[in-house]
């Protein structure tokens, strides 16, 4: 995605949504417990500069969750996971790729605590990360 680009998303029942102006970089999906506790599954997320995101959240539905040096944004009326943080990097937010709006022009680049992902789930082809 160029960086004059604009993206949008939001959640599944529309309380939050959000516009990106800057750029996106392609995806990266995380298998740690934590990750896979908050989507459901694993994290398919991709960073953008906090500053480039804002949110329509009139309601103010968007809730933050922290756990141990990061926090973890979803729709508190319909649960939608939306985004993630960790303290340690402040000026980049995580937007989960699903709540994305299509076409995003991203691809997923690399896997992160791969070991962690769950017994069920077949692992992606893609370079690996932080592994033990």
């Amino acid at each position: 995605m160029s960086p004059e680009q604009v993206s949008t998303g939001g959640c599944l029942c529309g309380a939050v949504t959000y516009l990106v102006t800057g750029g996106l970089h392609d995806v990266v999906n995380c298998y740690c417990q934590r990750c896979r506790r908050f989507t459901g599954h694993y994290m398919a997320a991709t960073p953008a500069a906090v500053a480039d995101v804002t949110t329509d959240d009139p309601t103010l539905q968007l809730t933050w969750h922290p756990v141990d040096g990061a926090e973890y944004g979803f729709c508190r009326s319909c649960g939608a996971s939306l985004f993630w943080r960790a303290d340690a990097s402040p000026e980049t937010i995580w937007i989960c790729a699903g709540s994305l709006e299509p076409p995003t022009g991203l691809s997923t680049v690399q896997a992160w605590w791969s070991s962690q992902a769950s017994d069920y789930f077949t692992r992606p082809d893609v370079p690996e990360r932080f592994t033990e």
